[in-house]
């Protein structure tokens, strides 16, 4: 189980309580394609922030690879998230002035990887996203759905254990945002890639194992 999540709530404050999560409960297995779908205010996306150790939760426990992170400190979740954990967003988050080669590197260069070494990784990640041609272009001369495959190599990286997407296609047009589910499915299935997707899209469940469906903060079905 790379995954295993109990009891989880979250509650934002304030005069009248927002109860984002409500005792939510579930596995996830290694390797496995998941998405979280549901209306919007069903809790997805605060979900994913749970399990990405981007928040806090007000109560429960996540268990990331054996290890409860509940009561980590800020800098424990830093460390962990640097090791384990790749992020992919609606916002392709690209410094306007990094090529696409120097965008991947970036989280290994900042780790105090050589520069053989992070060049060499990111020359690999670019051809596995199918951007070998774009390696010196910056993002202002790609499309979007360029720059999040981009996003995707950087997140990648690190060969994080656990690999999350908020939305990952929101921006981009149809023809894009097939091309990005589809490189997520050949990285989950050639690499074993875990994913946990958040996605509005109902045609994306077409590219995952499984749907973990959410209403008003709590699990109302798994399956597809």
């Amino acid at each position: 189980m790379i995954i295993e999540v109990k009891k989880l709530k979250k509650t934002y404050g304030g005069k009248i309580p927002t109860h984002a999560l409500k005792g939510v409960s579930f596995e996830v297995e290694k390797g496995e394609f998941i998405a979280l779908m549901g209306r919007s205010g069903s809790g997805k996306s605060t979900l994913l922030h749970q399990l990405g150790l981007l928040d806090s939760p007000s109560s429960g426990d996540i268990i990331i690879d054996g290890i409860n992170t509940i009561n980590f400190t800020k800098k424990q979740k830093n460390e962990f998230r640097l090791k384990k954990l790749g992020y992919v967003f609606q916002a392709y988050a690209l410094l306007p002035e990094l090529t696409a080669l120097e965008s991947i590197y970036l989280p290994l260069m900042l780790s105090g990887v050589p520069k053989s070494q992070y060049i060499k990784k990111a020359l690999e990640m670019l051809e596995k996203v199918g951007l070998s041609e774009r390696r010196n272009h910056l993002p202002k001369e790609m499309s979007g759905g360029e720059q999040q495959r981009v996003a995707i190599a950087r997140a990648l990286i690190n060969e994080p254990t656990i690999l999350f997407a908020d939305e990952p296609t929101a921006n981009l047009d149809s023809e894009s945002s097939e091309t990005v589910l589809k490189l997520f499915k050949k990285l989950n299935k050639e690499i074993g890639q875990t994913i946990i997707m958040v996605t509005h899209e109902p045609d994306d469940k077409k590219y995952v194992d499984r749907v973990i469906w959410l209403k008003d903060g709590a699990i109302t079905s798994e399956g597809i």
